[in-house]
């Protein structure tokens, strides 16, 4: 079974892969199928060894090339991960350049990302939608939000028709489906309500994702339409024991305040607590919504925006949004222009959809002026350089697992809004100001609602009303698809919810010490220049490697 560890749309699987580091796993077929830990390592080029048996030990035994997440497998997993973390520990990284010190916390990273499962989040247990194994869209960053099974099919990063082999792919992927789902009975024993009733939810719209995906190759493929039908009906009974389950499931889902904490100080490397952040969220809050009614003071003589109403409109104002972004940062010097950002951004434009009503919240903002969302597609810029100008070190070049990229990623993208609008890209488009306000107010509301979720100080449906409260013009009912999914995803995934403003807030702090120590030489070209160069890591890293400030890091180190 192939593992891609890139996630970006592509019209050629086979072009995907030009320039990637395509880590392939033929995880074990047999049960208890184990990697030695190695021990004795000394060196940095050790290290990229021990990174790569690392990944092959983290990834699920198989038993007949279904994942094995039974208790007794799961118990040795996590029995074994302690001799793991001890031969890291045995590296004497001290003494190395600091780019290498920064890809040893990386594997430290991962490494409690996979105690914290084991301890605390236990997906094969708790959490249905850990179950999800065929993802019909892309993410836009470097690897699937939240918990999911390696191996997973993730079915828009190919071309269609198929090719015959990636038709065998596909064949191998939905054909264990239902055994995966028998053993799911057996796995799910927890009790955490939200995470129970909305992981069905998942598992049911993975349904409709198989029935429509058998459709689509059924002319070309009958058998793996077939098989996707078969799958379909595995998924349809699993959702529909899930439901009968249901009513036994009482407990909370939030992880609580002090393991929140443990997995930003050591997963994430964000040197900030449970309460940290809620303080500095509910600021960001409260700063977008001031923002914003000054903003619409100043605009109070002027129409309100209408949504694009046609095909036409939509796709020539988009295309103009991004011919204009494009220009705007080559002119103003914002960063290096690489001949694969216009394709990155122009891919992601998509197609007209008639509403009459509540869009989902992005489009309610993109389709009265495209140009804000234009700036959040710095997403596709990472992923386009990640696989165009992948990073020298082999263990950047393949994206981190357990989002420990959320910071960098979604902060980096979130604060693109409201930088490229300081920087003048918004001057002649006074009422896109206001929906930079309205985006970061959502974010900084959805953020708090998935805080509160896991401090266990709100259920999920009372985030979901908090967003909604919260969210400028309506834009976020509670009961819509956005704030319904992103709240499941949250509570799913620690740390994710705040990671859009915290992330902002990180990458912010980095600047500020990124210039201050070259005062008069500073420039934003080469800061961002550097900061892209560092790859998909936690900012707190980034401010080591480029800043030479190994503070924070320390301080985390030491607060365990």
């Amino acid at each position: 079974m192939k593992v891609m560890f890139f996630s970006y749309l592509s019209e050629s699987r086979h072009r995907l892969m030009i320039g990637l580091l395509l880590f392939t796993l033929i995880a074990g077929c047999n049960a208890g199928t184990s990697v030695d830990v190695p021990k004795n390592r000394q060196s940095y080029d050790d290290l990229t060894s021990f990174f790569k048996e690392w990944r092959a030990f983290r990834a699920p035994a198989r038993v007949n090339g279904v994942p094995d997440f039974s208790a007794a497998t799961m118990k040795k997993q996590f029995n074994d991960l302690s001799e793991w973390q001890k031969a890291l520990a045995e590296f004497p990284k001290d003494s190395w350049p600091i780019a290498s010190q920064v890809d040893w916390h990386l594997i430290r990273a991962e490494m409690n990302g996979l105690e914290f499962d084991h301890r605390v989040l236990r997906p094969w247990e708790r959490d249905p939608a850990y179950y999800v194994y065929f993802y019909p869209s892309p993410t836009d960053v470097p690897n699937r939000e939240g918990p999911m099974i390696e191996g997973s099919i993730e079915a828009s990063y190919y071309s269609y028709p198929l090719s015959t082999e990636d038709a065998e792919t596909f064949r191998a992927g939905l054909d264990l489906i239902p055994a995966l789902y028998r053993e799911a009975r057996n796995n799910l024993t927890g009790s955490a309500r939200d995470l129970w009733v909305n992981g069905a939810k998942s598992i049911r719209e993975q349904s409709s994702d198989l029935e429509a995906f058998s459709n689509r190759v059924s002319t070309i493929h009958s058998d793996l339409a077939a098989l996707a039908l078969r799958a379909k009906a595995s998924s349809d009974s699993l959702a529909t024991w899930l439901d009968e389950q249901a009513a036994s499931k009482t407990g909370p889902s939030g992880v609580g305040k002090e393991n929140l904490t443990w997995a930003l100080k050591n997963i994430h490397y964000i040197n900030l607590t449970w309460e940290e952040e809620v303080l500095l969220v509910k600021r960001e809050l409260a700063r977008a919504h001031a923002a914003l009614r000054l903003e619409e003071n100043r605009n109070r003589g002027l129409a309100d925006l209408e949504k694009f109403a046609t095909a036409e409109t939509f796709d020539r104002e988009l295309n103009r949004a991004v011919d204009e972004y494009m220009e705007f940062l080559k002119e103003e010097e914002i960063l290096p222009m690489k001949d694969y950002m216009d394709h990155a951004l122009r891919e992601r434009i998509g197609r007209f959809t008639p509403n009459d009503g509540i869009r989902g919240f992005f489009d309610e903002v993109g389709y009265r002026d495209a140009m804000p969302m234009r700036t959040h597609g710095n997403h596709w810029f990472d992923l386009a350089r990640m696989r165009e100008e992948p990073h020298a070190s082999p263990i950047r070049s393949s994206p981190l697992w357990y989002n420990i990229f959320d910071g960098r990623a979604e902060g980096m993208a979130t604060g693109m809004e409201e930088m490229m609008m300081h920087a003048g890209l918004l001057d002649d488009r006074p009422q896109a100001r206001e929906l930079v306000w309205v985006l970061l107010a959502q974010r900084a509301a959805r953020a708090l609602g998935g805080l509160y979720q896991h401090g266990n100080v709100m259920n999920h449906d009372e985030a979901a009303k908090f967003a909604d409260k919260w969210t400028p013009r309506g834009y976020l009912p509670w009961d819509g698809s956005t704030i319904q999914h992103e709240q499941h995803f949250y509570a799913r995934q620690p740390t994710y919810g705040e990671s859009y403003v915290i992330g902002k807030i990180e990458v912010e702090k980095l600047i500020a010490e990124y210039a201050r120590q070259r005062e008069d030489t500073f420039t934003l070209y080469q800061f961002m220049d550097d900061f892209n160069g560092v790859g998909m890591i936690p900012v707190s890293l980034i401010n080591w490697e480029l800043n030479g400030d190994a503070t924070e890091i320390d301080e985390m180190i030491a607060s365990n």
